[in-house]
């Protein structure tokens, strides 16, 4: 080649960056990028689709149980709950009132579910997700953006042993209870659980009032908050979830309504829980765990039940040193009058006491119906002075002579002046049972042993007048 000639460069060959560089580089760009608010979201698709769930390829690297997903389909965007993980895939609760999901839609993650309640919640109801449902403004959020359960320590509780008159003197004499205690209403269907909630929910004792509703009849809620709760509603925060909802609703609502009490515990509010029912919280945790896959173990309820059932009821009681503390009223729905119920059984042990409605005393016409020799606070004994000890240890003694003997006085076999303590016990008993029925007009007692002597006094007055 002349030297005249120009010289031809073979061109340039640029280094391409090994694989393991370009996927570092990609990982770094979807960590900037992702997020709640960021321009990348983590999702998956459906691939089966139930009337109660349905799963997501494409969560299971990243996903955690709990979390809340969003279904983006011909219906809109819809939310639900993971409740199980496998390898490939993971199972989705929707939180709508059926699986409205087709196979492709696209499923992004949320991460887990804040609940952040705020001084003005009280006096306004609520769902499971904390959306108002009154028709009122939006709800101002609270700072508070823990997403956990907040238990106490069991040696950082504070102790019980102050006690408090809820003005229902069956209950202030026979189960009196304290700050803090956990108490469980036991009946069945029809008996008359929800009237007594409503009068226990009106004690003035407390600063908030936390009302779960799980299950309820949805014409029933309206008229609970406004014409039972009524005045004491402006301390009252009501959390709703109506038998019509999901079962992923009515599992959720008991959980948001346990840190809407916690959030005011930690304000150190002295806060009344009345949770009505659990026995349907217990149905819907079935219903959930079934369409995972569970097995049953007793009557139908998988293992899950039982282990969720404490994990919630321990969140309320006494609170740590300088807190408040979560008196909760819980209710038990008796399946079939059987308080042999799973459930029932179960709750019976967790809780600090027991009060029954014996639907036999409901049908003679006395309310509240509850049964006091059936019926135990195990913190009475805080609550009562040495004198009313003695003196309920006395009234369950003849209550229980007069209905062991009812059968015999029926056949007629009964005669007056043989047993004393029985004569006594017949005379007796009828009129304590007058002294006790209380209706949710009536007005609350301020002292119910007052005014049981004042009754029976009043009755002996008469019928010597007589």
């Amino acid at each position: 080649m002349s030297s005249g000639q120009p010289s031809i460069r073979a061109p340039e060959r640029r280094l391409q960056p090994a694989p393991e560089d370009r996927l570092a580089t990609l990982e770094r760009i979807v960590r900037r990028f992702s997020g709640a608010d960021g321009l990348i979201k983590r999702g998956g698709l459906v691939t089966e689709v139930t009337s109660t769930h349905y799963k997501v390829r494409g969560l299971s690297d990243f996903a955690r149980l709990g979390d809340i997903v969003e279904q983006r389909g011909q219906a809109g965007a819809r939310r639900g709950e993971i409740v199980k993980i496998s390898r490939d895939e993971v199972v989705v609760a929707p939180f709508e009132r059926s699986a409205d999901a087709g196979i492709g839609d696209a499923v992004f993650r949320r991460g887990p579910l804040a609940v952040t309640p705020h001084a003005s919640w009280r006096g306004r109801a609520i769902d499971a997700l904390t959306r108002a449902i009154d028709g009122g403004p939006s709800l101002i959020r609270g700072d508070d953006t823990a997403d956990g359960a907040t238990t106490p320590g069991a040696m950082t509780r504070q102790r019980v042993g102050t006690a408090f008159m809820t003005g229902v003197k069956v209950i202030d004499i026979f189960t009196p209870l304290c700050f803090g205690q956990r108490m469980g209403v036991f009946a069945g269907s029809g008996v008359g659980k929800s009237t007594l909630l409503a009068m226990l929910a009106g004690a003035d004792a407390f600063d908030t009032v936390v009302v779960a509703l799980i299950g309820e009849r949805g014409r029933e809620v309206r008229e609970f908050l406004e014409d039972t709760i009524g005045d004491s509603m402006a301390k009252t925060v009501a959390v709703v979830a109506t038998s019509d909802e999901s079962a992923m609703m009515r599992r959720r609502a008991p959980d948001t309504a346990m840190r809407v009490a916690e959030h005011f515990r930690d304000q150190g509010h002295r806060v009344l829980l009345v949770l009505d029912s659990i026995t349907r919280f217990a149905h819907a945790l079935r219903e959930v765990a079934t369409g995972t896959g569970e097995p049953p173990v007793a009557r139908g309820y998988p293992a899950s039940v039982f282990t969720e059932l404490p994990k919630l009821l321990e969140r309320a009681g006494p609170g740590a040193e300088g807190k408040g503390s979560i008196t909760a009223i819980i209710s038990v729905l008796v399946d079939g009058d059987d308080h042999n119920d799973p459930v029932a059984d179960s709750v019976r042990g967790i809780l600090d006491g027991h009060v029954v409605l014996d639907r036999a005393i409901a049908e003679q016409g006395r309310y509240p119906p509850v049964n006091p020799l059936s019926s135990i606070s195990r913190l009475a004994g805080k609550a009562w002075s040495t004198e009313q000890r003695a003196l309920v240890a006395r009234l369950k003694s003849m209550i229980s002579r007069f209905e062991d003997t009812r059968d015999i006085r029926l056949l007629g076999a009964y005669q007056g002046g043989v047993d004393a303590e029985l004569d006594m016990a017949v005379r007796q008993v009828p009129l304590i049972y007058e002294a006790l029925t209380q209706s949710p007009r009536d007005r609350p007692s301020a002292d119910p042993f007052s005014d049981l002597a004042r009754h029976l006094k009043g009755k002996q007055n008469v019928d010597a007048g007589d």
